[in-house]
């Protein structure tokens, strides 16, 4: 039906703008093919019915049950092909059992899965009302696709090498801090800038931290004096660490530090390393820890 709105009649709202529909979540589908994956490497014959929760359709399998299990799976892709139907690509750690019963890892493969979804959008489906059914089923066995393309990530944005001494101010503030965060042996207060939210790892995983190796953004060519305040360093801070056991674990954090007072104190934390703005990932060939899994990871590509 069309509205007329004439002159002499009352003034009109304007239309409000409709909100736009919510994109549909993945989650749902993509937890039901990682299980379904998982079922379906674990499965062979004469216990096809295990595959029954995931998949309705006539299966035969000729391998034997429990020669192939997946270790982890994981979903490394999603994406709706249509509304309420999703193709969903899982990486799988798959380890195998020889002919004497000895079990030897084949390394990660990737399988690819259609998903059918009934429910609210945020199930994966497309029903409007969020009290709607949810479901979810296989629309066939799962196809082995090649792994994703390798890249090479872009050059990170800490071009100045600082070293590990802690003659250099904000390397030594690095090295408390850490120590602080990854230990608890000491205040982490000390070491933040006012108002940062930074909280210590709770309980202290570590023993002991030393710092072997620091890089920032910075273009000054001293490292013993302190700029004036407010201004901030990016570093890159590899750390050795050493648990409880004497256990040694290596890691890598990113952190900002500001200067004040003739000190430098961390800001943040970062969420991961910052990359140099002029620098873009590139392809790679992809490589493989061994000859299994490589031969794991080349098979052909699904239509």
């Amino acid at each position: 039906m069309t509205a007329f709105v004439t002159s002499s009649g009352p003034a009109q709202e304007a239309a409000k703008t409709a909100a736009a529909p919510s994109a549909a979540s993945p989650v749902g589908p993509a937890g039901f093919a990682e299980l379904f994956i998982s079922a379906y490497l674990q499965a062979g014959r004469g216990t096809e019915r295990e595959l029954a929760p995931y998949y309705s359709g006539s299966v035969a399998l000729s391998v034997e049950p429990g020669a192939r299990t997946a270790t982890q799976a994981t979903v490394i892709a999603s994406r709706e092909a249509q509304p309420g139907y999703w193709s969903i690509t899982v990486a799988a750690d798959v380890s195998a059992q020889d002919d004497k019963g000895k079990t030897k890892r084949l390394g990660v493969q990737y399988f690819r899965v259609g998903i059918q979804a009934t429910g609210p959008t945020g199930a994966g489906g497309t029903a409007k009302s969020s009290t709607a059914t949810t479901g979810y089923a296989a629309t066939s066995l799962p196809a082995q696709v090649a792994a994703p393309t390798a890249i090479k990530p872009g050059a990170l944005a800490y071009e100045s090498d600082r070293g590990s001494s802690n003659a250099d101010p904000a390397v030594d503030t690095a090295n408390g801090f850490l120590a602080a965060y990854l230990t608890g042996t000491s205040e982490l207060d000390r070491y933040a800038s006012p108002g940062a939210r930074l909280k210590a790892i709770s309980p202290a995983p570590y023993a002991t931290v030393k710092v072997t190796g620091v890089q920032d953004d910075s273009t000054s060519t001293t490292q013993q004096k302190v700029p004036a305040d407010g201004t901030v360093l990016h570093q890159l801070v590899q750390v050795d660490a050493t648990d409880q056991a004497g256990r040694p674990v290596s890691l890598s954090y990113a952190l900002t530090l500001k200067s004040r007072a003739s000190r430098w104190e961390v800001a943040s934390v970062d969420d991961a390393p910052a990359i140099s703005a002029s620098s873009a990932p590139t392809t790679a060939p992809h490589t493989t820890p061994d000859s299994d899994a490589a031969t794991a990871t080349s098979s052909p590509s699904a239509s």
